[in-house]
């Protein structure tokens, strides 16, 4: 009897180590790798995207936004997730909300635009969560980003100089950013 049990526990083990090894060979489909810089871009099908999502960025407006997102997330002017996102709307930050467009359920982000509208902020989707999770220097995937430029800074100023200077390149990109978004807000497309 107690062969039998192992025998058992040895089949169920084989099987879920097939389906390990199934399983990374579909998901290298939708993730295609670049050789400079060891950059991941992943590729979501449109099929994938929410419907409700509407600003899109386009690939330009989606770079900018990265990188503006990395460097709010490095001078710690970022707020990640829902949670943290809703709270600063309610409290009354500025900022410009990006949101990812893969979420499922979409229920989990659907309060967002309608809070963003209300308070006056700008707010734009992006196609991955995953490369939205990667720019604001997380390694899980994120739902949504609010970039806060103006909030109050933590971090300590010993050399005042090369802060500022970081601050103004930061915040150059950052207006550039948040003019396009409004563009697209306003603009209506059937």
């Amino acid at each position: 009897m107690p062969k039998d049990k192992s025998g058992k526990k040895e089949k169920k083990l084989k099987e879920t180590v097939e389906v390990a090894e199934i399983v990374p060979a579909e998901l290298e489909d939708t993730v295609q790798k670049k050789s400079s810089k060891d950059k991941e871009e992943v590729l979501v099908p449109l099929a994938e995207l929410s419907p409700i999502a509407h600003p899109l960025a386009q690939k330009k407006l989606v770079k900018k936004l990265h990188k503006t997102i990395k460097k709010a997330s490095k001078q710690r002017q970022v707020k990640r997730g829902v949670k943290e996102v809703v709270k600063g709307i309610r409290k009354g930050e500025k900022g410009l909300l990006v949101l990812a467009a893969d979420i499922t359920p979409i229920d989990i982000i659907s309060h967002l635009p309608v809070l963003s509208e209300d308070a006056g902020v700008p707010y734009v989707f992006v196609a991955s969560k995953e490369e939205l999770g990667h720019a604001s220097a997380t390694k899980r995937p994120t739902s949504c980003v609010m970039i806060c430029p103006d909030q109050k800074k933590k971090t300590k100023r010993k050399e005042g100089d090369e802060k500022e200077d970081k601050d103004d390149d930061y915040r150059e990109l950052y207006d550039e950013c948040y003019k396009e978004v409004e563009k697209l807000d306003q603009q209506i497309v059937f």
